[in-house]
């Protein structure tokens, strides 16, 4: 049986709506971490739909690290003014800029990666493995594993979280996406280093 205390837990820690975070508990026989995990799914699913939507608002964000060498600059949207100046949004902003700057991407996601950009890596691979006196198949088999982790080095979305190596920059957008209701997305950013 669910009882208040767990669904009030639940929601101070997930921020869902308390009938979502009821229905994950009861589905989950009353276990928190089986529940939160069904919250994070069903977040996946609920952002998934919203994809189509348009994003109007959003506010663009800044971080200049103490330093005075790197600063930051991100324009992040959401659909209405009343997300964009929810904390959650503005927290997901904050850490994005956090991100940009220990990470440095250089795009958004693979979609945004030029072919001549990657031609080049593809080159510098071949190279580095053409002596090893491994089989075509192999050799190719390395070769798409290393352009696959390079794509995630560069690329914003698929870099995991430098707070957390469990989520990418992705999950953690979604994660805010379930618990604003809104489709949020990252148009462009600039990351600034003396």
């Amino acid at each position: 049986m669910v009882t208040i205390d767990q669904i009030k837990q639940l929601r101070e820690e997930t921020g869902v709506s308390v009938i979502e975070v009821k229905k994950a508990l009861e589905e989950s026989k009353g276990n928190v971490e089986k529940a939160k995990e069904l919250l994070r799914m069903w977040g996946k699913k609920v952002s998934g739909k919203k994809t189509s939507r348009e994003t109007k608002s959003g506010l663009v964000d800044t971080y200049l690290h103490s330093s005075g060498k790197t600063g930051v600059l991100l324009d992040i949207r959401c659909e209405t003014d009343f997300v964009a100046k929810a904390p959650d949004f503005k927290n997901l902003a904050h850490e994005i800029c956090l991100q940009i700057a220990a990470m440095k991407p250089l795009f958004i996601s693979e979609t945004e990666i030029p072919e001549e950009f990657l031609d080049g890596e593809t080159r510098i691979y071949k190279e580095q493995i053409k002596d090893s006196g491994k089989s075509e198949k192999i050799v190719a088999q390395i070769l798409e594993g290393k352009l696959k982790k390079y794509k995630e080095e560069i690329c914003l979305l698929s870099q995991t979280w430098v707070k957390d190596d469990s989520k990418t920059i992705k999950d953690l957008i979604e994660d805010t996406t379930a618990k604003v209701g809104e489709k949020i997305e990252i148009k462009k950013f600039a990351r600034y280093e003396i």
